[in-house]
């Protein structure tokens, strides 16, 4: 079996989609995260407009950690395939394209001399990160020149105040910044941790003024699901392909990239004029309000039920005509009329996520859904049925039947530190902050036989919801006759009874 190097890419070896040449290129992007997401992602957006002539940026990818793929991508020169399926318009799609834009790679702790030369360099321009949501956070530490830090903002500050010593500060020399971690706001807060560091390292006022004045963190919202390495079809991708790729990615053909910043600054990096679905924009709240609303608020509105109704992934909900008949009501009468865009931009996200959630090729687990489902409903769900509220005067049926499901799925019982619920296939662990599985716990076994005083009592409580949920109209009648209805038929049949009107 053949392995990927850039020579017999070049040279026409495999019949894949590549940038012609395959060339190394300067670094122009330097990119802390070798996940499969960023490498799925942001590299495979940039490769292909490389190969469309748009730009010619090569990009560094630095570990995040001192474990992690740099020896394995420097073993395939730098190469790796992305492999995008799913359904596109009611039709499956599938395309493959090598990554060549990557042009090292390496592990910052074992080669932080390096990590600076790159930073210091002026042809860089950009810098991306996913280092996870627990990434961007302020954890003191000392300054140590010459060490790489531990976390990732201490080590913007440090390479920015080499890049501000080795090229004089100059307004020309500052970098942009798009992070890609899933938190509110992540080019602001990484900037504020950034400076944090410079002011507790004691660091002269012109680099803090420097960063403030010629860098731009911007903030950013990322949608692709990618899985991973196909570990399951290895075998039979490689011999239909014709070589071996350990670190091939698998994901959905859908991508959104949304960048809140200066429109100037999407001329250095014209993704969007590529055909990719790249997104830049003065307000980003519209879209992160869409994907919340749209694409979580789904999930979260119909997780619990079809778990509790005994299906374990998203797709089999997808093919269960009750199931499915429900999260279409829901979507589409619920929540998708509430959301602050234009009718057809909101018609066809929400059309295109139900095509997502029946992807043939992706495996998404109903019970990682349920994580902390107590704060997702808040947050996800309670808007769109507060806007329903507001114009219909009443809380509409399918979200308070979530909410009812969510009650259902959270009975459950304490044994050895866990807390358990059961459905009709077995156990299930309940994951939630104490907190929750303390007021769960206790509303379940003080009103387990009365559905309208646990309601009562759980809706009630501001601590699960930052607010007293009785007082939403209609909210409490609903879900405890939703509830009364799962105990007395079943999750299923009160599901159908619902959509059935």
């Amino acid at each position: 079996m053949r392995f990927l190097t850039r020579d017999q890419l070049a040279g026409g070896a495999f019949d894949v989609a590549h940038t012609d040449g395959a060339p190394t290129l300067p670094v122009t992007i330097l990119q802390v995260g070798d996940g499969n997401f960023l490498r799925g992602f942001v590299d495979w957006m940039v490769d292909v407009a490389n190969g469309q002539g748009l730009t010619k940026a090569g990009v560094a990818i630095a570990q995040p950690l001192d474990q992690g793929i740099a020896p394995l991508l420097k073993a395939q020169d730098n190469l790796y395939t992305v492999l995008l399926r799913g359904i596109e318009n009611g039709q499956e799609v599938e395309s493959r394209r090598v990554v060549s834009c990557v042009s090292e790679a390496l592990n910052p702790y074992a080669d932080w001399a390096r990590m600076v030369e790159l930073s210091v360099s002026p042809a860089l321009r950009f810098f991306v990160s996913n280092t996870t949501e627990a990434g961007i956070a302020d954890r003191e530490e000392a300054y140590a020149p010459g060490a790489c830090p531990d976390s990732f903002p201490a080590k913007v500050a440090a390479l920015l105040h080499a890049r501000y010593t080795a090229l004089g500060g100059s307004a020309d020399s500052g970098l942009v910044f798009l992070p890609c971690e899933l938190i509110e706001a992540n080019g602001t807060n990484l900037k504020r941790i950034v400076l944090a560091h410079a002011k507790r390292w004691g660091l002269e006022a012109g680099f803090a003024d420097w960063i403030e004045t010629h860098n731009h963190f911007l903030n950013t919202l990322v949608d692709r699901i990618v899985p991973g390495y196909p570990k399951d079809e290895a075998a039979a991708l490689s011999a239909k392909w014709g070589y071996e790729d350990k670190l091939a990615v698998a994901a959905e053909p859908f991508h959104v990239w949304v960048i809140e910043g200066p429109a100037h600054l999407s001329d250095e990096l014209p993704l969007h004029k590529a055909g990719l679905n790249v997104v830049w924009t003065d307000d980003l709240q519209p879209y992160r309000t869409r994907k919340v609303r749209i694409l979580n608020g789904a999930h979260t509105a119909s997780a619990l039920a079809a778990y509790c109704a005994g299906l374990d992934t998203v797709k089999s909900m997808m093919d269960d005509p009750t199931v499915s008949a429900y999260l279409n009501t829901v979507m589409f009468e619920e929540i998708v009329p509430y959301v602050p865009l234009p009718e057809a931009e909101r018609q066809d996200y929400a059309r295109t996520i139900m095509e997502r959630f029946g992807n043939p090729y992706i495996r998404h687990e109903l019970i990682s859904i349920t994580l902390n489902s107590v704060s997702k409903w808040q947050v996800r769900v309670l808007p769109s049925l507060k806007d329903a509220v507001a114009r219909n005067g009443s809380a509409p049926a399918g979200l308070s039947f979530s909410l009812a499901a969510l009650l259902r799925f959270y009975r459950g019982e304490l044994a050895g530190g866990a807390y358990a619920g059961t459905r009709e296939a077995g156990s299930y662990p309940i994951s939630d902050n104490a907190e929750v599985i303390a007021a769960m716990s206790a509303a379940w076994a003080a009103n387990g036989s009365d559905p309208k005083a646990l309601v009562a009592a759980v809706l009630s409580d501001v601590r699960l919801w930052k607010e007293d949920l009785t007082a939403v109209p209609g909210l409490a009648a609903r879900v405890a006759d939703s509830l009364a209805a799962i105990e007395a038929k079943g999750m299923k049949a009160a599901m159908a009874d619902l959509v059935a009107g």
